[in-house]
């Protein structure tokens, strides 16, 4: 199955979703988002490194902020760098994208998929084999290396496939409760997984009372002042 350009998932929605179905639906489905200090660290990172030139040379050439996509899965975004090796005729034989983290790495596969997934569209779009990714973690100060096995990468295909599914359910998931995850997501305040118990809908009825909640006092606030 072929995916046209307009439902494609971005990279970047897989961190999301493994870490949280109703998370990925609330920030790419409904388009809410909670900033806080981590993800504006992020996203300036990033914003530096794409500003980045491109490196050159005769058998080696680097790419900063690189659009990828692959439409064999539906998958698209932007490489912090790929770094790619080239034959005489200019073609390219290897390839490596490296991503840049803010903190350290992590015991889990959250950062991995993401890779993964780069890898999926630069072996789609450049016709070539890649074994191995990078990252590099500012906290650390050095690059660490990523095979990208058999079972990660069928790890990140399923978790793809479980986005469009998603998707075309076009259903936010219900909330479920769980303390360690709930408690650190930036996202608590608008999920409310302790008050919804579990309906759909409620973000939006909450936005609704509060817009109204602030109507009201407006209205109050004008005939007080008449």
């Amino acid at each position: 199955m072929a995916y046209s350009p307009d439902d494609l998932v971005p990279i970047s929605a897989l961190q999301h979703a493994l870490f949280c179905d109703r998370q990925y639906a609330l920030i790419h489905m409904e388009q809410l988002w909670a900033e806080n200090r981590f993800t504006a660290e992020g996203e300036v990172l990033h914003e530096r490194v794409h500003s980045e030139h491109a490196e050159s040379r005769r058998s080696f050439r680097q790419e900063y902020g690189m659009g990828v996509r692959s439409l064999e899965y539906g998958l698209t975004g932007k490489c912090d760098l790929v770094e790619m090796w080239l034959d005489d005729n200019k073609r390219v034989i290897r390839a490596q994208p490296v991503e840049f983290k803010r903190g350290h790495r992590k015991i889990n596969d959250v950062d991995n998929v993401q890779l993964c997934a780069q890898v999926i569209c630069l072996r789609e779009m450049l016709g070539i084999e890649i074994p191995i990714g990078q990252f590099y973690y500012l906290q650390e100060h050095r690059r660490s290396t990523v095979d990208i096995t058999q079972e990660l990468r069928e790890k990140t295909i399923g978790l793809v496939k479980k986005i469009h599914s998603i998707n075309a359910s076009n259903t936010t998931p219900k909330a479920v409760y769980d303390k360690k995850k709930c408690d650190s997501c930036s996202l608590i305040d608008l999920c409310m997984p302790k008050v919804s118990g579990g309906k759909t809908g409620v973000v939006e009825k909450y936005i609704q009372s509060q817009l109204t909640k602030a109507d009201t006092e407006s209205e109050a606030d004008n005939a007080a002042s008449t």
